[in-house]
């Protein structure tokens, strides 16, 4: 009986270096307190070749955020202005504050075969879709429970009561949205939903319609050249 080699599941991702391939807009979007931003985080750890968005946005800079690397902080004017002259690819009005996605550094990671991460919420993925579109894969976190999420919010310990209220509020209206996203998960395991949320990504990596060097590669193959 032949003998079965077991290839490392990194190793079997890989594709020959002819097979460039364009890079992909990876949205994560939830409730806060499902857990996206821990998803977030954990992803960009064991993810070679993907990067976080960094959003542009009006809020305050709070204690121990860096500008440029948690957000571009902006006045309002200067994200009004910035509105005006076409430079996000999406942005959205979020509790009494404005985000958006600064259009250059996306695209030039995307050209560059680079996956980008959005952590946004749904107007922000629709709006990504509606400019991106094939580009552009949506995955939609829903909590366990809206008990089990008022109780994550509580536990954090670093909102008011009336500001959890105001996102229990907002996460039903969330999670109305979610049959405009590709994949839905429910997290009531954080390492389970973070494996399907790196299967997803390892998958959609590998479609046909990203691999750009693919016809360059099968021409060879055809010629005798590989």
């Amino acid at each position: 009986m032949a003998e079965t080699t077991t290839i490392p599941l990194e190793d079997a991702l890989e594709q020959p270096a002819a097979f460039k391939r364009r890079g992909l807009l990876f949205v994560l979007s939830s409730p806060s307190g499902a857990g996206k931003s821990t998803i977030s985080r954990k992803l960009l750890a064991a993810e070679d070749g993907l990067t976080m968005s960094v959003s542009a946005t009006t809020r305050p800079r709070r204690p121990g955020e860096v500008d440029g690397i948690d957000y571009h902080f902006v006045d309002l004017p200067t994200f009004r202005q910035m509105v005006a002259d076409n430079q996000f690819l999406e942005w959205a009005h979020v509790f009494d504050n404005r985000y958006g996605t600064p259009r250059a550094p996306v695209e030039d990671m995307l050209n560059a075969g680079h996956d980008v991460l959005f952590d946004i919420d749904w107007q922000g993925a629709q709006q990504l879709h509606q400019i991106a579109g094939g580009d552009v894969v949506r995955v939609f976190i829903l909590p366990p429970s809206m008990i089990e999420l008022e109780a994550r919010l509580r536990g954090r310990r670093t909102d008011s009561d009336d500001v959890i209220d105001r996102r229990m509020s907002r996460a039903h209206s969330e999670i109305a949205h979610w049959d405009g996203y590709d994949y839905v998960l429910v997290n009531d395991d954080a390492d389970a939903c973070f494996a399907k949320v790196q299967t997803i990504l390892r998958a959609e990596r590998l479609k046909r319609s990203r691999q750009t060097g693919l016809i360059g590669f099968i021409r060879k193959l055809d010629t005798g050249e590989v």
